[in-house]
């Protein structure tokens, strides 16, 4: 005699209308916004090396993580994790926070975002402005489990940028960052880069890119830029070492731990930039070019000069692509304020000074 079947329904019905209308609604937001600019940043004494601002600050929520926080709301629809009025949780140090409580804020559900007391003011004000609620904490490397155990707690999901980050995205284009910066350059002098330059907070974007250009089979090389006090240097140096640090002070970058989603193999060089030059580097693009940007880009645009000189030295042209990450009007009372800089120790004359010879000049102080 043949066993019964034993059928057991998972899913209400009611509940997969409800996950479908969502992600149509946030198709939707996509479809509604245009691809971000590519500011072609001419440096007067490096004519052969043609210099690139991917400007993800004109995304609707002001940065690359409205992006991040679109692919991991998918993900979580797409897998199960969220319904209807599923509680979302994130620890964040606040961009991704805020582009998280817009979407939530588009779907109807609860958000909470889990950051360092630290966190800048004016992005704790742009989360709630979204309808999100924060949850700071003295300790940022609790931000973690902190979320974990609030998620818990609710009943909710944990979206977990920090694991989820290089999964959530498809590497494989599907209008990517990568695919979007490659297309833009297509009729550029020098349509490959030699160098495309990034910061690493999840390890996100440099997975993205990284993977990127491997499937398509091309020779542009991945650099990741790490702050003072962050743990990437060391995870580059040796994958599995686990040290942790205290942390950054460049916010959206740099990390206290080796996060998830950072792929040191995908990645070709690490440069660790001190933190005053980041953020000269911040206020010499405002001075140069008008565009206001956060520290995190000038980070990233620190290194991208000294890799321009060393091209320049070598004989070599091409081009290389930065990101402008976020908006500077963010940090007008902290990074470009004169006075909280110098309350950080900070000297940033020095730094403004490589950079001045580097763009006038086209080489690098030794």
């Amino acid at each position: 005699m043949s066993e019964p079947l034993i059928e057991v329904d998972h899913l209400d019905p009611a509940d997969r209308a409800w996950v479908v209308t969502a992600i149509r609604k946030l198709q939707r937001d996509q479809n509604r916004s245009a691809d971000t600019h590519l500011h072609a940043v001419p440096m007067p004494g490096l004519p052969g090396i043609d210099l690139y601002l991917k400007d993800e600050s004109t995304h609707p929520t002001g940065s690359l993580k409205h992006r991040l926080a679109r692919s991991l709301f998918l993900y979580g629809l797409c897998s199960g994790l969220i319904h209807e009025g599923t509680h979302v949780v994130e620890a964040s140090s606040g961009s991704t926070a805020v582009s998280e409580a817009h979407f939530a804020m588009i779907l109807g559900l609860p958000f909470t975002a889990v950051m360092a007391r630290t966190t800048s003011p004016s992005k704790i004000a742009l989360i709630e402005r979204e309808g999100g609620q924060c949850v700071l904490v003295d300790d940022p490397a609790s931000v973690y489990d902190v979320a974990r155990g609030l998620a818990a707690e609710k009943g909710g999901h944990y979206l977990d940028q920090f694991t989820f980050a290089e999964r959530a995205t498809d590497w494989r284009g599907n209008n990517n960052i990568a695919e979007s910066i490659f297309e833009q350059l297509s009729m550029e002098r020098h349509p490959e880069p030699q160098w495309v330059v990034v910061g690493a907070g999840t390890g996100g974007t440099s997975a993205t890119i990284g993977r990127y250009v491997r499937y398509r089979g091309l020779s542009t090389r991945v650099c990741v830029v790490d702050p003072e006090d962050s743990a990437f240097l060391a995870a580059f140096r040796h994958p599995d070492c686990g040290e942790t640090t205290c942390g950054s002070r460049i916010e959206g970058i740099g990390r206290p731990r080796q996060e998830p989603s950072f792929l040191p193999a995908v990645i070709d060089r690490l440069v660790r930039v001190p933190d005053a030059a980041s953020v000269a580097a911040a206020h010499f693009l405002r001075a140069r070019t008008g565009l206001l940007a956060g520290p995190s880009t000038g980070t990233a645009l620190y290194a991208a000069v000294k890799l321009a000189c060393d091209m320049a030295a070598a004989g070599e042209t091409g081009s290389i692509v930065t990101l402008l990450c976020d908006d500077g009007v963010r940090y007008l009372d902290t990074y470009f304020s004169e006075a909280w800089v110098a309350e950080q120790g900070w000297d940033l004359a020095p730094y403004l000074d490589v950079l001045e010879q580097a763009w006038d000049q086209g080489t690098w102080p030794t």
